[in-house]
């Protein structure tokens, strides 16, 4: 696969790139968190950094599958290129959850002949508002509302209801239908 412009790639760039590595020597990532935002949004959002879950058999070859396109460690889990200033590398530890959810079946999408996975654009919104009703995160409240906006055929807001009443956060749901009432 084709080295991004580390100068001025994407969230989605780099976790392609990053993503197909690393399913090519057999570790299994799922992105999550903020970058996710950004692909949804078509770059609106950004986040400054790639969360990626590896499988647990991974995470101890994170390190030289890494270093073999040129990422650093820089501190625990971060890593960074030294051409790619704006964007850094996070693997925190799984499994992935969201919330009480678990567990997590990530959307997947092929890339020249590699499965890579992220949160689905309704996971993602679980994600972010699971920010707004536990940690009252205003920005993670309007990261949701976002995502719903710009993929809002993908959106299943039905489970999204659900799982916010699941969560003790009924009234963020309402919330975000009210933010999105008069979306064509």
């Amino acid at each position: 696969m084709e080295e991004p412009d580390w100068k001025s790639c994407t969230e989605e760039e780099l976790w392609r790139y990053v993503a197909w590595h690393l399913e090519g020597a057999g570790i299994r990532s799922v992105l999550v968190g903020g970058a996710v935002v950004s692909i949804y949004t078509d770059g609106l959002y950004r986040s400054g950094d790639l969360d990626l879950v590896p499988d647990d058999s991974g995470r101890t070859r994170l390190a030289p599958v890494l270093a073999e396109i040129g990422f650093k460690p820089s501190r625990s889990r971060y890593f960074k290129h030294p051409s790619c200033p704006h964007l850094f590398l996070e693997f925190p530890r799984g499994p992935v959850e969201i919330g009480e959810e678990f567990p997590v079946v990530p959307a997947e999408i092929k890339v020249k002949g590699r499965t890579l996975r992220l949160l689905s654009p309704t996971d993602s919104v679980k994600d972010r508002l699971a920010g707004y009703i536990h940690w009252k995160s205003r920005a993670n409240f309007d990261q949701a509302v976002l995502i719903c906006r710009h993929q809002r055929n993908a959106v299943e807001l039905a489970a999204v209801r659900r799982w916010c009443a699941g969560e003790g956060g009924g009234e963020a749901f309402e919330e975000l239908m009210e933010s999105l009432a008069g979306m064509d």
